[in-house]
């Protein structure tokens, strides 16, 4: 059967007209027309403020620190601050660290989400892995006692800081086992769970599933990954409509990793031994079958579900649309094709892995989302994604001298980092070769 012609290019157009480009400053549209020398004047002045809002961080009143924290993240959303960063990161990314461990749950949230972006900044290598490591405790940490609304920042920011500065499969499963005890907590006898609120939740399944693009999953555990899909498809029985849509995205992208495929295929060469363990193996088998078509029915139903009372349109058919591109994918192996338009560029995605990062990153920038996909050296490396040249007054625009040594010395941070991205890349090639896992109504032979 062909696939659906509306299925074939999903649009995603985000305007990026000089006058709605996220949240520049005026400051910096007058750079645009200045000459070097002037950029780097209006840099320096930039600096001086960013500098100003690190003291503030050291202030014993809270707002005070909330108010610079805010600061601080809307000047790494308007530009990419690497030469403030190349001079204070460490100091910038302790006093953040002592903002989580004291403040209020907005300096929680506000502190956590700056660290996210300091690790964007600064790329893949020895400063990012300094962050993850210096930040894995305090956030952990807080996670236990954080409200709902900073238990998603960190969330958020222990995917992000893990994403770039994880380069062992260690890593990035210790990150993914915190985030899975907030909803699978291990208990004691006398301790009663607490039930995570559906944002928490969806926060939950997004941030694990972002930073499961980035895994093997053929060398994980098969009883955990058994765990996580019976708990997914459980979430798509839900009330909840953010938190169905992140369960299925989460499988979608399990499906396209292979691993139930894996899973049959292990159970089925157990089941035809002669072993004791055949017929435990034999009933596995059984249930992962029955797994695979519960999933496929409870996809088709939320892909056609219609509208209750009190639903929302809008959300209603980001549930259709998301479950049909699912289904489609699990019947006939296509999956989603994005292209996205980032000034006068296109962006476009091909497999789940790839949507699944983007959102979450995009999500995660906000309005600092255009202006990083347009300067950020790391997530062109992630995406693939080569932006046309910037002109001032018809001249190539000239880097600074500190991103010269960030980006183009032998001993820069993104020489440096090179190796270890194309490393992780290799466990991700599989992101433009896909091999889709159909599933065909307990067809398969047993």
């Amino acid at each position: 059967m062909g696939r659906r012609n509306a299925q074939r290019r999903n649009i995603a157009i985000l305007d990026t007209d000089d006058d709605d480009n996220s949240s520049v400053s005026s400051s910096s549209t007058n750079t645009d027309r200045m000459s070097v020398s002037g950029t780097e004047e209006v840099q320096l002045d930039k600096d001086s403020i960013l500098e100003q809002a690190l003291d503030a961080l050291y202030e014993k009143r809270g707002a005070t620190r909330e108010k610079a924290l805010a600061s601080i993240i809307e000047a790494f959303n308007s530009n990419l601050q690497h030469q403030f960063v190349e001079k204070k990161f460490a100091t910038l990314l302790h006093q953040c660290l002592s903002c989580i461990k004291k403040g209020s749950s907005k300096e929680v949230a506000l502190a956590s989400h700056t660290i996210g972006l300091l690790a964007l900044t600064v790329g893949c290598g020895d400063s990012s892995r300094e962050i993850l490591e210096d930040s894995v405790t305090p956030i952990s940490q807080a996670l236990k006692s954080g409200s709902e609304s900073t238990k998603i920042s960190l969330l958020e920011s222990l995917a992000v800081v893990t994403f770039v500065g994880g380069n062992e499969p260690a890593e990035t499963e210790r990150s993914m086992q915190i985030m899975w005890q907030l909803v699978h907590p291990k208990l004691g006898s006398n301790v009663v769970a607490v039930k995570p609120s559906a944002p928490v939740i969806t926060a939950v399944v997004s941030a694990w599933a972002f930073l499961l693009t980035t895994m093997d999953g053929w060398n994980l555990d098969p009883k955990n990954w058994q765990e996580c899909i019976s708990y997914f498809s459980g979430l798509l029985d839900k009330d909840d409509r953010t938190v169905r849509i992140a369960a299925g995205e989460a499988l979608a992208l399990i499906f396209e990793m292979g691993n139930l495929e894996k899973f049959t295929t292990e159970a089925k060469d157990s089941s035809d031994s002669l072993a004791p363990e055949g017929n435990k193996s034999r009933d596995r088998l059984m249930h992962i079958h029955g797994l695979k078509a519960k999933i496929l029915n409870q996809v088709r139903d939320l892909s056609a579900e219609a509208g209750g009372k009190g639903s929302i349109k809008k959300d209603l058919n980001s549930q259709r649309n998301l479950f049909k591109d699912v289904l489609e994918f699990l019947e006939y192996g296509y999956s989603p094709e994005v292209s996205m338009k980032i000034g006068g560029d296109s962006l476009q995605t091909s497999s789940w892995s790839q949507l699944i990062r983007l959102n979450f990153l995009k999500h995660f920038l906000g309005g600092g989302f255009v202006k990083h996909m347009q300067d950020n050296e790391l997530l062109h490396e992630v995406f693939g994604f080569t932006p046309k040249k910037k002109y001032l007054q018809g001249v190539e625009h000239q880097m600074s001298s500190s991103e010269k040594r960030m980006f183009r010395s032998p001993n820069s941070v993104l020489n440096k980092a090179r190796t270890q991205y194309l490393n992780k890349q290799r466990m991700l090639s599989k992101d433009k070769n896909v091999g889709h896992f159909a599933v065909n109504n307990g067809d398969e032979e047993a």
